[in-house]
């Protein structure tokens, strides 16, 4: 109710300033924008008018930004970038005062008008009724356009700075998504679902209805009915290895009340425009309270994740970790019919299981960090890197991506702050003996000895 009331009353001042404004349009409301204009428009909304006047422009500016070809809002950012930087001249004479006074008050001058324009452009933008919701959107468009120009970037960095304040972990809501929430979000749950696609109503029902499943989104209130990012939750009596198990239509239901697991299994992101903005680690940490208040028996929380870069990992490079097999496993890996072949299956386990421990405590970016963006994830939340799992997604998409694995990372309550330390600040993974030993194997040994003298390597 009291976004509702919120939101009538962005309206309400919009629809005054429209009467101030003698109810006209404003002059670039139905046109399309020239760079010219967009400066006009994004220079009046900066010009100090009234909250109501205000509002309409930065209405009219949103609206006509959205009507935009995909060239016209390249080039709207192009002047957002070029034009609506800090102001250079008043820029340099608080420098200098600061160094010949470095008080306080000339680097509290020096920070304000350190800052870019375009951040209050934003914080003035974001005063129209929907405005959140349409930054969110203009940054999306951003994200797809900026390519590698360098200009385009720090307008990036000018979206980040804010949505990391609107979108403080201390503005979100935590709802819990069942059969009873309205439809319209359980569409978006539907559509959103990024790891394990839903394919009907039917689907989403088992994955949310049975008394052994959960599923908590987080929402914001500027955002009405819009999920952020959602977790799918599975509560069983053991940690799983696979996912065509966890999600089998006619898989036995767990009692809650015997489950000492809670399996992590989907986590999907659902607004484009706010890549970067971390929302999953406070999510995994709020559920978690939640699931201990409702069921006190549960000890273990652990995921069943993905491994989306282990494939392009294996076959990347001039010496690309696939080249220490036999040349009949990358053969085979192109295809899905592997997977529909138990005679395979051990002597590919045996013969990627190294590789892929491999990829998770040594494969690294450029920066230091792992390079599996799922283990990144986890790894920085201070999970611990549990089991690699073979055979764990045989859906088309888990052996194109991951040949199949999958993983488990464990959330040990009284370990995970030790565990993000030594991740963040000495780039120390946090595995089990398990793990560590599959990395020490020798891949091309453990194959040779499963194939059995057989030439192909495959039998």
């Amino acid at each position: 109710m009291s976004n509702a009331f919120f939101s009538d009353l962005l309206t309400s001042i919009a629809e005054r300033g429209r009467s101030l404004l003698d109810r006209r349009p404003w002059p670039f409301a139905e046109a399309a924008l020239s760079t010219e204009d967009a400066a006009a428009l994004c220079q009046a909304l900066l010009s100090g008018r009234g909250e109501a006047t205000g509002a309409v422009i930065a209405r009219e500016t949103l609206d006509a930004f959205a009507r935009l070809s995909e060239d016209g809002k390249r080039e709207f950012f192009e002047v957002l970038a070029r034009d609506f930087g800090p102001d250079q001249d008043r820029l340099k004479l608080a420098a200098e005062a600061f160094t010949r006074d470095p008080d306080a008050r000339a680097a509290s001058r020096l920070h304000y008008l350190s800052e870019p324009r375009r951040q209050e452009l934003f914080r003035r933008l974001n005063r129209a009724p929907g405005g959140t919701q349409d930054l969110v959107a203009m940054r999306a468009d951003l994200l797809r356009l900026r390519g590698d120009r360098s200009n385009l970037a720090l307008v990036d960095l000018d979206f980040v700075h804010l949505f990391n304040s609107w979108f403080n972990p201390g503005f979100l809501v935590l709802r819990h998504i069942d059969w009873g929430t309205p439809a319209n979000i359980l569409e978006k749950i539907i559509r959103y679902e990024a790891v394990h696609q839903i394919r009907d109503w039917e689907d989403l029902r088992r994955r949310i209805d049975p008394q052994d499943r959960r599923c908590y989104a987080f929402f914001h209130p500027a955002l009405v009915d819009e999920p952020l990012i959602f977790v799918e939750v599975a509560l069983t009596a053991v940690m799983p290895d696979n996912i065509q198990g966890l999600l089998a239509a006619d898989r036995e239901s767990e009692h809650p009340e015997k489950a000492r697991t809670a399996v992590f299994y989907s986590i999907s992101n659902c607004q484009q425009g706010l890549a970067g903005i971390s929302f999953g680690n406070f999510l995994i940490k709020q559920v978690v309270e939640e699931l201990r208040r409702e069921l006190p028996r549960l000890d273990h929380f652990v995921t069943l994740s993905p491994v989306p870069g282990f494939m392009k990992w294996l076959v990347s490079g001039d010496a690309a970790p696939i080249s220490r097999l036999d040349p009949a496993v990358g053969e085979l890996l192109k295809s899905d019919s592997w997977a529909d072949e138990p005679d395979r299956h051990e002597p590919l386990r045996r013969a990627l299981e190294p590789l892929a421990a491999e990829y998770f405590l040594k494969a690294k970016s450029e920066s230091g960090r792992p390079l599996d963006p799922v283990a990144r994830f986890h790894l920085g939340n201070g999970a611990r890197l549990e089991r690699i799992n073979w055979l764990g997604d045989r859906s088309p998409k888990g052996l194109r991506e991951s040949a199949s694995f999958m993983v488990n990372y464990l959330y040990d309550l009284e370990e995970i702050e030790a565990n993000h330390e030594a991740f963040v600040n000495k780039g120390e993974i946090a595995a089990t003996n398990a793990v560590k030993r599959m990395a020490r194997g020798d891949s091309r040994t453990l194959f040779s000895r499963a194939s059995s003298g057989d030439p192909s390597g495959l039998a």
